[in-house]
Order: structure tokens, then sequence, then C-alpha cells
């Protein structure tokens, strides 16, 4: 597919909780998807382009309420939030959703796993369900690692399932799918550390157009050596300075997108001191340079005015 609204249209034609689009991806969009059931489950396989989009409260139809949502990333990097949590997920990562409650994703191209589970097979409390929604999960040990190894490649490769095979392999994957949340109930119960690292995701988020902000400089806001600060985020998928420049480009790439000003302006804006390295690290990023979309945009506007019929001529 190579348009962004058609994408989300597809999204929730083919059964997925509907989304509606937060900020337009670079040129050239192109996104595919493929779902497949087994039994009461249905998994869908997603390629998508960097981007934003998001699921508001007006949004929720009736029948999502029947169902959990749980992402599964096999590529790419996703920034999922919900319920006050945010989940950074990296490659296996998992998080769960709940698809009638507000929700934004963020996201690097990636490939990821969406699986809808009926509501009722998870036997998850109000409390527990609260704990759980927008939190990381981890995809490389445990009962994560199955979930996420078993998501992936299920949903390539379900072909050749009688009625009640589907039946009886779906229920044991919920049932893994059960423990892998039961597990992670003690993770997401409050502690030092996690509340700390959240306070700091905070501290970043909101002072991405500091110059100055350095791993460094986040430590001392918070009382803890670098060390220390490395050691909170050493098993999250980015470290304290990839967090803080991947969120910067996410900002920038969402004003270029808008046009708002010019590239170096919008480089300065959110902390890019260097023109030719922030230059260099865009397009690292995302494929194409900075300035790319603007070019595309002021030639489209010139060739649409050359086109437009004079109208004070005869």
């Amino acid at each position: 597919m190579d348009s962004a609204d058609g994408f989300l249209e597809t999204l929730g034609q083919s059964g997925l909780p509907p989304l509606r689009g937060g900020r337009p991806p670079g040129e050239g969009f192109s996104a595919s998807l493929v779902s497949r059931d087994l039994g009461p489950l249905r998994l869908t396989e997603l390629v998508t382009p960097a981007g934003e989009c998001f699921r508001d409260a007006r949004s929720a139809r009736a029948t999502d309420s029947e169902l959990w949502q749980v992402e599964v990333v096999a590529r790419g990097q996703v920034r999922a939030e919900q319920g006050g949590s945010t989940a950074v997920l990296g490659p296996t990562d998992l998080v769960l959703i709940d698809p009638v409650r507000p929700v934004r994703f963020a996201s690097s191209a990636t490939t990821h796993v969406t699986m809808l589970i009926p509501r009722h097979s998870l036997r998850l409390g109000a409390d527990d369900a609260a704990r759980l929604t927008g939190v990381r999960i981890r995809g490389d040990r445990g009962p994560g690692a199955l979930v996420s190894s078993l998501a992936r490649d299920m949903a390539r490769s379900l072909d050749g399932f009688r009625t009640h095979e589907a039946d009886r392999s779906a229920a044991a994957v919920i049932e893994l799918i059960a423990v892998m949340l039961s597990a992670g109930l003690g993770a997401a119960r409050p502690v030092a550390d996690e509340v700390l690292r959240t306070r700091i995701t905070g501290f970043i988020e909101a002072r991405l157009s500091d110059r100055d902000l350095t791993p460094a400089k986040v430590a001392a806001a918070h009382h803890v050596s670098v060390r220390r600060l490395h050691k909170l985020f050493q098993d999250e998928p980015l470290t304290v300075a990839a967090l803080i420049r991947w969120r910067r480009l996410e900002r920038c790439r969402a004003d270029l997108a808008r046009r708002s000003s010019t590239v170096a302006a919008v480089a300065a804006r959110w902390g890019f001191a260097d023109p030719a390295h922030f230059n260099r690290l865009f397009k690292a990023t995302y494929g194409y340079s900075p300035g790319a979309r603007v070019s595309n945009d002021c030639a489209r506007m010139v060739n649409e005015s050359a086109a437009r019929p004079d109208e004070d001529g005869d």
C-alpha cells in the first residue's frame, strides 16, 4: 500500500482496532499486512514505515471491548503510550494494549505482529490490567521470549490446521500468554528503579530542545552517578544517549513534515548544533535527507501554481 490513509482504512477492515494518523510519514509511503487466524486468535504481521498513529476514545468500537491486543516487534523500534505508561520496544519485545483505551504509537520503520486475544480467555482483573498495559515485556528471556518467538513464526505459518487442531493450539498459545503476563505482574509492580527510570524518561522528553542535554546532565538532575544511570537503562532497547538522539530526530521529523521552518532552524530548535552532523544522522536513520521532503513539497507547489489558470487573465 502506498497511501497512509488507505493503509489505516485497511487496518480497520482487517478486524484490527482502528488507528488514526498522527504525523505524516516521509516520501514514498509503503506498508503491508497479512492476517491469519488460529482458532479464536488473530495474528497480523505488519510492515510499516517510520511514523506516528493513535487511537482516541471516539475511535473505539463495541467489539474491541471483547479483545486484548499484544504487539510483538520483529524489526525496528516502537514507542507505545497507554494509561500513563510508556514502553520503548526493540526487536522481540512485547506490550499489552487495551483496544478500547486511548493509545499512541511512534516508530521507526518496523515489522511487527499484532495478536488479538479474546478478553475472557486471559481473565485479567482490572487492577492487574492497569499495571500491565503500556509496559514493556522483554522478548529475549523467560515466558516473553517463548511468546515472542511463537507469534513471529505463527504470523507466517498457520496453514494446514483442522478446526479442532486450531482450537487446541490456540488454547495452548493463550495459556503461554497468560503465563507471560502473570510473570510480568511482579515486574510491573512499582519498584525504585522503575519509578526512577520513568521519571528520567519524562525529564528527557521535556528537555529535548536543551542543547546541553547529556547523560551526565540527566544523571546530575536525578542525583545519581553516570554509571548508575547507564545501569538503570542497561536492559532497555536504547541507551540514554540513543534515546535522547532518537526523540530529537522524531521531533525534527515532525516539524519538517509540517514545513514549519528551515532544516537548519528545526535542527537547532531540537538541540543539534552542527547542521552537517544532523543531516548525516537524519539520513542514516530515515533513509532520506531532511531537506528532501521540503524540496519535494516546494517543487509540487511550484508545478501546481504554474498549471493553475491566471485568475486575472481572459
